[in-house]
């Protein structure tokens, strides 16, 4: 499998056109990227997502994952100075056809975001006995 399995649009593309409009800096999860001969593992780093305020979708050929960091300051309390706000995080990648979306797996542990996305069962590895005689 070549380095094309995954990648990120370009910025400004089309898809960046079509986000709504947002109050909150929108950010980009900085991620990795590890390709086994099983699949692809990406790690996302969303510091301050709760898995309530997480998305993980495939839409068409694209994975988009998006999460939002609030930040609740009591009504009777007016901050004077905040280095941590509301924050909005979105990042998409193009999926290859090599890889298998129906099984993608997600897990998020201490704001850390991993996703398992195998490679389509027919593209793995497989071994094959040889009978004698």
């Amino acid at each position: 499998m070549n380095k094309q399995n995954v990648t990120s649009p370009e910025p400004g593309g089309t898809q960046a056109a079509q986000r709504p409009v947002r109050e909150q800096p929108v950010l980009r999860p900085p991620v990795d990227i590890f390709e086994t001969t099983e699949g692809i593992t990406l790690v996302a780093d969303m510091p301050g997502v709760s898995k309530e305020r997480l998305s993980v979708s495939v839409e068409r050929d694209s994975l988009v994952i998006e999460g939002d960091v609030q930040v609740d300051i009591p009504q009777q309390i007016e901050p004077v100075h905040a280095d941590v706000r509301a924050t909005h995080y979105r990042r998409s990648f193009a999926l290859s056809s090599e890889l298998d979306s129906g099984k993608i797996s997600a897990a998020l542990k201490d704001g850390v975001l991993t996703l398992r996305i195998p490679k389509r069962a027919e593209l793995q590895p497989r071994r094959i006995q040889v009978q004698a005689g």
